[in-house]
């Protein structure tokens, strides 16, 4: 009787302690990393983007959709460090941030996939992933690259992004879904917290963009927020968790992908429908 009973309180205390695990991770996840708030950038008189606020949360895939012109590359650019934002706040887990220049919003782990992905062609994968932060070995004033090391940690990332793509290969023999595994592995690196994808999924094959759909939700997993630019639709509602639509500057639309669809975001981008 007296076993029965502890073997209760024990099973009582576990389902608690679940229970407040489950409560910790779910308010975690809904905690903004990343919070723009009436965000603007003008050239002179030209206003490209408008007044613009949201938040990003972790371990959330969401596309950015737009025409040509709407504003999301200069809105990019702005969380990337590229531009500084005319008007508007920017805050990283709570704390108000204003970066110069791409180095500082790295330091923060926000990190940039550009879509011509800026590799080395002649260069291995490993030697990709750590260009500008190779690991070296020996005494100061005799040190020098240690390839293992870098071919070993690069190996390592590879897996855990589950890619075929090899340490030792050249970039230039590479198919354009390892070559997106070369560019989001040196994200990866840097442990990111925020990485911003550029048209990644434009001019490869059908298998490759399966590809790549798979790395995003591998970071997507691993709780990194990813900011999906793109225009192919089917791509955005395969593997985004919100979509945000702008048009003209302006934000017309923030909403879950399960609430919205293909064609009512073609009417907000091309302004059939004004907003939602």
């Amino acid at each position: 009787m007296e076993r029965r009973v502890r073997l209760s309180l024990a099973s009582k205390q576990a389902g608690s302690e679940r229970t407040d695990s489950d409560k910790f991770w779910e308010a975690r996840r809904l905690v903004a990393v990343l919070e723009l708030t009436n965000i603007s950038k003008h050239f002179g008189a030209i206003q490209a983007v408008n007044d613009v606020s949201f938040s990003l949360e972790a371990g959330q895939v969401v596309g950015l959709m737009g025409d040509n012109g709407a504003g999301k590359s200069t809105l990019v650019k702005m969380i990337a460090g590229n531009f500084r934002p005319s008007h508007g706040t920017m805050r990283l887990d709570g704390t108000e941030i204003v970066m110069h220049r791409p180095k500082e919003a790295r330091l923060h782990g926000i990190e940039i996939v550009h879509q011509d992905l800026a590799l080395c062609n002649n260069l291995t994968a490993a030697a990709n992933v750590f260009l500008g932060r190779e690991l070296r070995r020996g005494i100061w004033p005799i040190r020098i690259l240690d390839y293992k090391a870098m071919y070993k940690r690069a190996g390592e990332i590879f897996r855990e992004l589950k890619s075929e793509t090899r340490p030792r290969d050249l970039v230039k023999q590479m198919s354009g879904g390892q070559r997106q595994a070369v560019a989001i592995g040196r994200t990866m690196l840097s442990e990111a917290k925020i990485v911003l994808m550029d048209e990644p999924t434009a001019a490869i094959s059908v298998r490759q963009v399966a590809e790549v759909l798979n790395l995003i939700r591998e970071l997507r997993d691993r709780g990194i927020v990813v900011v999906l630019i793109s225009h192919r639709m089917p791509d955005v509602f395969s593997v985004a968790d919100r979509v945000i639509v702008m048009r003209r500057g302006r934000k017309v639309a923030d909403k879950p992908i399960a609430a919205s669809s293909p064609e009512e975001v073609t009417g907000l981008i091309t302004g059939a429908i004004e907003q939602v």
